[in-house]
């Protein structure tokens, strides 16, 4: 057991505010029994609580020809957080990280999951891949060492066109099809790690009734596709299908708990 826990996330371009960043790192060390070591990788730096450790964000040597293909698999500026991967990039690093998405809310004691899979790389098994069988874990939670999966960053630079081109542009393809292929990967349990949209709204017409449930084991609520967060927490009304009442377990996690322990002005 690590006395020590090694976080990471990236924040690239400005679709993401510091808030998003800080309300995350606020969400983890409130629900971790240990020591957070909390690193952002980033361009932007500014509105950042000062305990988060900043990651220089590189323009990649492969970075014209990754961009070649992930042009022609019509996924254009994805695949950034290959740079978490590189063996080295982190001074005095032990251990490996527990990565998030800045899309994500923190609802739960994620000890377990620190501990879980040790040594390995782990994602929760991807929901749509997962009901089409196929074995493409979901990169909104991750798990690695960058000394023990050295193979996710140097096969991408060795040969970043032919990679990307087999995972047609998707980085949790990547990660999760190239761990496999090493024999290094584990599926985090899927209710510690749930989907808004597929696991805590109801289908029409109940969505229109009843407010969106938070799972009982969940430790982390994954905001992929819409709503987001910031739509969630008020109700949303953009779609039949996701259409949602006020979220309040939403606004009490990830923006009452975090302006309480950071103050306002970074939460």
């Amino acid at each position: 057991m690590a006395d020590v826990v090694n976080v990471a996330c990236i924040k690239w371009g400005t679709l993401f505010g510091p808030e998003y960043v800080n309300r995350l790192y606020s969400g983890v060390r409130r629900n971790i029994g240990r020591d957070v070591r909390f690193c952002c990788m980033t361009e932007h730096t500014e509105g950042l609580h000062p305990d988060v450790e900043i990651l220089p964000l590189p323009v990649e040597p492969f970075a014209e020809p990754m961009a070649a293909a992930l042009a022609v698999a019509n996924r254009q500026g994805a695949m950034r957080k290959v740079s978490l991967f590189r063996r080295g990039l982190v001074p005095e690093l032990q251990g490996g990280f527990l990565g998030f998405d800045l899309d994500v809310v923190i609802t739960g004691s994620l000890d377990e999951l620190v501990d879980f899979a040790p040594g390995k790389v782990a994602m929760r098994h991807d929901w749509i891949e997962k009901r089409k069988g196929r074995p493409t874990g979901h990169g909104s939670v991750f798990k690695f060492d960058p000394e023990l999966q050295p193979y996710l960053y140097d096969d991408l630079a060795a040969k970043p066109y032919e990679e990307v081109e087999i995972a047609r542009g998707s980085e949790q393809r990547y990660t999760s099809h190239k761990a496999m292929e090493n024999g290094d990967f584990a599926y985090i349990p899927g209710d510690w790690v749930v989907s808004f949209k597929h696991d805590c709204l109801d289908l029409p017409p109940l969505n229109y009734i009843r407010a969106p449930k938070l799972p009982e084991a969940a430790k982390v609520v994954c905001f992929h596709g819409r709503p987001k967060m910031t739509e969630a927490v008020e109700g949303y009304h953009g779609s039949w299908l996701r259409w949602s009442r006020k979220c309040d377990w939403l606004e009490e996690h990830w923006i009452t708990r975090a302006r309480e322990d950071l103050g306002a002005e970074w939460a």
